[in-house]
C-alpha cells in the first residue's frame, strides 16, 4: 500500500493512493496515520479493505508529513561510503547517530525554509525508515518485522550550524521544515529489498545526487537492531538512513541553497517530492 495524509498543516486526513492514481479517504477506517495504526494487525485491516469502495479525494491537495505525532526522528550520519569521501571523513566502526527536531517535519512538497543567517543551506535525499511495532533489544534477525514502510525524506541541512557553530549536529539539521517526509508511506510489501533503490535529487533541474541504498554502510535491518539497543523504538518514529555523494558541501566550491531554487528528490518505489526554496 502506498499510504498518505492530506489537507492543510494540522488538519490532514489519512489516505490511500489508489491503483487508478486517485486518492481515496480512509477516515472511515482509522483517525489519523500515527504511530497506533502503524502496527501490522492495522496495515492487515487496511490492505484488506476494498479501495474501490473508498471514498475519492477531490482535486490535488496538499500532502502532509505521512506520519503523525513522531516521538523520534533518529538519522544516521556518514553511512554512504563515498559520501563520507566527499566530506573528507572517515567512514566510522559504527553508526554515527544524531537527532533531527520533529518539529522540522513537513509535507514533501511543503518549502525549504533558509533560516535567518544561513549561508551555507543544503540538500541531502536520503531513505526515511517508519517504525511500525515497539523495538527494544531486538535482534537484526527480527529487526524488519517492526518496520511499517519506507518514505521518501529531504534530510536539509544548515552547514555552517551543523560544523563551524560548536558541539553537536543537531542545530544544523533541525530548523523549521528541514524534514520533508512523504509523499506516501509505502509498505513493506512493497519493497522487497530496501538495499536496492534508486534515488536522486536534482537543484534547478541539474542533477547533484544520483546514488543508490546498494552502497549504505549499515542497511535499515542493521539500523533498527542497532539503535534497539541504545534506545527503544517506537510505532511511528523515524529512521532516517544517510545520503549518497552530491551534497552541496561536497562540491568544488562548495553550492548551498538560496531562495528561488526548486529541489526535487525521489526513490524508486517511493515516490518524489518537489520544493521551492524562500528564505524566513
Amino acid at each position: 500500500m502506498k499510504l498518505l495524509r492530506y489537507g492543510e498543516p494540522g488538519a490532514e486526513k489519512p489516505g490511500l493512493l489508489h491503483a487508478d492514481g486517485t486518492i481515496r479517504d480512509l477516515s472511515g477506517l482509522i483517525d489519523d496515520l500515527s504511530g497506533a495504526n502503524l502496527a501490522p494487525e492495522k496495515l492487515a485491516e487496511l490492505a484488506s479493505a476494498d479501495a474501490d469502495a473508498l471514498p475519492v479525494v477531490d482535486g490535488s491537495p496538499r500532502l502532509g508529513p505521512v506520519v503523525s505525532g513522531t516521538g523520534k526522528f533518529v538519522c544516521i550520519g556518514l553511512n554512504f561510503a563515498d559520501h563520507a569521501a566527499e566530506s573528507g571523513m572517515e567512514v566510522p566502526p559504527e553508526p554515527v547517530i544524531f537527532m533531527k527536531a520533529t518539529s522540522a517535519i513537513c509535507g514533501p512538497d511543503d518549502p525549504i525554509i533558509i533560516p535567518r543567517g544561513s549561508d551555507k543551506t543544503d540538500w541531502e535525499v536520503e531513505l526515511a525508515v517508519i517504525i511500525g511495532k515497539k523495538a527494544k533489544y531486538v535482534s537484526e534477525a527480527e529487526a524488519m518485522d517492526h518496520v511499517a514502510g519506507y518514505a521518501v525524506t529531504n534530510d536539509v541541512s544548515e552547514r555552517a550550524f551543523q560544523i563551524e557553530r560548536s558541539g553537536q549536529w543537531t542545530k544544523g539539521k533541525s530548523c523549521d521544515n528541514f524534514g520533508q517526509l512523504g509523499p506516501w508511506l509505502v509498505t513493506c510489501d512493497e519493497i522487497p529489498d530496501p538495499q536496492n533503490l534508486g534515488m536522486w535529487l536534482t537543484v534547478n533541474g541539474e542533477k547533484m545526487q544520483d546514488g543508490s541504498t546498494t552502497t549504505m554502510v549499515y542497511g535499515v535491518a542493521f539500523l533498527v537492531h542497532y539503535l534497539s539497543q541504545f534506545m527503544t523504538l517506537h510505532p511511528g518514529d523515524v529512521i532516517s538512513t544517510g545520503t549518497p555523494p552530491g551534497v552541496g558541501l561536497g562540491l568544488k566550491p562548495p553550492r548551498y541553497l538560496k531562495a528561488g531554487d526548486v529541489v526535487e528528490l525521489g526513490i524508486e518505489g517511493l515516490g518524489q517530492q518537489r520544493q521551492d526554496v524562500i528564505a524566513d
